[in-house]
């Protein structure tokens, strides 16, 4: 995953890193600076601060819809004509997350990106379902010895869904376009000095500094090649180079796509007419799927896929993401400055018994980087669950299940109230007096995030690529390295993909034994699908949807 990060094909012995031309192209975007959200009050507060670092959120949940339609007209593609008879041309794929409109420059949200990179706009380069960086409307890339200067080669004959021929002035006017009206995910594109065409499949950035995040950077929205001279309404239509076309889109309620007859790659759509039905309600989801009146429910939650995991045509799976249910401690807090109080939280702490309440799709996380995202280590013996440990702890620090420890905890409702009576029961044993205060998004936002009024707060941190928020003490967390801040620097302003990674995990070792936070847990996304339903991605699916490959075959 890290040599992706950096090349296509690590060659790392040449003066050059130079990619390769797998084309084994998904998608999706999660930048470290600006992800989007998955929360449209928290998307709307994202945009207004272009400053703030980001972070977004996921209510893990169910979703889904599908539903078979059939007799679409024929529609021929690369795959061989009796494999196409035989399968549906028209599938419907229930999601949870609808986005507001569909204008991917200036509004942000993970629902947004979920559903058209890859799908119906295209990037430089793109994520494949490990979350590493693989070719895309570029087939190659060089990056210069010093890593300033990087240099994509296009395939030749790339259009626009409106015919449109895609060239590197296409690239160039795209990114440049993107830096200068600072649209959404701008920030990426930071230490871009210069962005220039020589010739019409050849692409050169030019770096102010060494930027190992790049190339990642470029999978999201800030690498989409758009059409200039293509004149369209952004909200509700989209005129990208992928394997469908934007054919509707109902807000609130469905977004269907259909083949684009002028895709010039390999990635040929294998489904005609796709429908995306967005259904908030978990019941109605489940009956849908039961009922065959759709295909795919994505996601669903752990706690609800045994009631449709017993029927015989229904497959239920768990994929990776790189969510982190983050459950932070105030650094600066009056009580959990003490190192000693936080450490002996995370001691106490019996992760296994939260995974298992919630249906046990979920894994434990020892550390902030997840196993999808570079640097990441197996940190989960650093803080086994050891409540003796955290009694001899607190009572180091003045404290005792005959004198407790009282502390605030302060989430947003958006999470639910079970998991905080689980922790107030948890912590309660070592002598710890929770105080649970479950409150609105808007309070949170005030308390928690802008004021740092707090001492624990927990925030499902769904972004990929996001330490950089704890290199930066003017996060919430309120967690001031230095040594974590020097290493995360180093880390980005490296030149191969092996300094990048080691650095970065050096800084995760030390964030976590400082412990700031207990990650709860990584979240694991449920899929449920029926068995004649093929292609569909399963890891990272809430934020990285490709659906050219998927087909039922019923």
């Amino acid at each position: 995953m890290a040599e992706n990060l950096r090349s296509g094909d690590a060659q790392g012995t040449s003066t050059e890193t130079t990619g390769s031309i797998h084309d084994e192209r998904q998608t999706s975007e999660q930048s470290a600076d600006l992800p989007g959200s998955t929360d449209d009050s928290l998307n709307s507060y994202q945009k207004r601060h272009r400053s703030t670092p980001p972070w977004v959120w996921i209510v893990a949940v169910i979703a889904a819809v599908a539903i078979a339609a059939g007799g679409v007209f024929a529609y021929r593609h690369a795959n061989s004509s009796s494999s196409v008879a035989e399968t549906s041309q028209s599938i419907s794929i229930g999601l949870k997350l609808a986005p507001t409109n569909l204008d991917i420059r200036n509004e942000a949200g993970a629902a947004l990106d979920q559903v058209l990179i890859g799908n119906v706009y295209e990037g430089l380069v793109a994520r494949n379902s490990e979350n590493a960086v693989v070719p895309a409307l570029a087939k190659s890339w060089t990056i210069s010895k010093d890593a300033k200067t990087y240099t994509f080669t296009l395939h030749a004959g790339e259009r626009f869904s409106n015919g449109d021929a895609l060239d590197s002035k296409d690239v160039v006017w795209s990114l440049n376009s993107l830096i200068d009206n600072d649209y959404v995910n701008a920030q990426a594109l930071a230490n871009v000095e210069s962005v220039s065409a020589d010739g019409t499949t050849t692409v050169v950035l030019k770096l102010k500094a060494p930027d190992a995040a790049l190339l990642w950077n470029l999978t999201g929205r800030a690498g989409l090649v758009l059409d200039e001279e293509a004149h369209y309404d952004a909200k509700t239509q989209a005129i990208g180079s992928g394997p469908y076309l934007v054919d509707s889109f109902k807000q609130n309620e469905s977004l269907t796509l259909k083949a684009n007859p002028r895709y010039w790659g390999s990635h040929q759509a294998k489904t005609h007419t796709v429908v995306l039905r967005y259904i908030t309600d978990d019941n109605a989801a489940i009956n849908a799927l039961k009922s065959n009146n759709v295909q795919v429910l994505a996601p669903i939650t752990a706690n609800l896929s045994s009631s449709v995991s017993n029927d015989g045509d229904v497959v239920v799976k768990a994929g990776n993401d790189t969510d982190k249910f983050v459950l932070a401690f105030n650094s600066t807090g009056p009580k959990t400055a003490d190192k000693r109080v936080r450490q002996a939280i995370r001691y106490a702490i019996d992760n296994k018994a939260l995974i298992s309440s919630r249906g046990g799709a979920d894994e434990l996380l020892g550390g902030p980087i997840p196993s999808l995202d570079p640097g990441y280590e197996d940190l989960t013996k650093l803080y086994p669950f050891n409540q003796n440990k955290a009694k001899e702890l607190l009572s180091e620090a003045g404290y005792s299940t005959s004198k407790p420890l009282k502390l605030d905890f302060e989430y947003a409702n958006i999470y639910g109230t079970e998991i905080g009576d689980q922790l107030r029961s948890q912590l309660k044993a070592v002598g710890i007096d929770l105080n649970v205060k479950v409150v609105e998004f808007s309070a949170w936002l005030n308390d928690v995030y802008t004021n740092k009024n707090y001492d624990l707060s927990l925030v499902d941190h769904n972004e990929s690529h996001d330490f950089n928020a704890w290199a930066n003490p003017e996060y919430y967390f309120n967690y001031d390295n230095k040594q974590v801040q020097e290493l995360y620097a180093k880390a980005v302003s490296s030149t191969s993909d092996a300094a990048y990674e080691s650095y970065l995990k050096q800084a995760a070792r030390l964030v976590s034994e400082d412990a700031p936070a207990d990650w709860l847990f990584n979240y694991r996304v449920t899929t449920a699908y029926r068995k004649s339903v093929t292609g569909f991605p399963l890891n990272l699916n809430q934020s990285l949807l490709p659906l050219w490959n998927v087909q039922n075959k019923a």
